[in-house]
């Protein structure tokens, strides 16, 4: 079993960052790739960005490409999501999972419960 818990989230306005972290229970947090997803207002949730297990491959949907940086500290059991240049349709919750690398969510084994990001125009 792997329990994961966000934090970071909150309300900034257009063009302001936030830094998303997800903390990981237990001792198996390496095994497991990483991905970040969200749920905006009456939307479908989405494939945000994606880390391998050792950090060395990631991938990201287009919406995130050039603005957030996915990252993981093995030694910490730590998934980060840097997000930069926020838009207002980034608004969303955005939930951290644990399973296999990709952007499947369907491959995801573990959810966390989510923290809100709200970006103000």
């Amino acid at each position: 079993q792997v329990q994961l818990v966000e934090s970071g989230g909150g309300l900034v306005q257009a063009g302001g960052s936030l830094r998303l972290s997800c903390v990981a229970s237990g001792r198996t947090f390496i095994r497991y790739g990483m991905g970040w997803f969200r749920q905006g207002p009456e939307k479908e949730r989405e494939f945000v960005a994606a880390i391998s297990t050792s950090g060395g491959r990631t991938t990201y949907a287009d919406s995130a490409k050039g603005r957030f940086t996915i990252s993981r500290d093995n030694a910490k059991n730590t998934a980060y999501l840097q997000m930069n240049s926020l838009k207002p349709e980034d608004t969303a919750v955005y939930y951290c999972a644990a399973g296999v690398y990709g952007g499947n969510a369907n491959a995801y084994d573990y959810w966390g419960q989510g923290t809100q990001v709200t970006v103000s125009s």
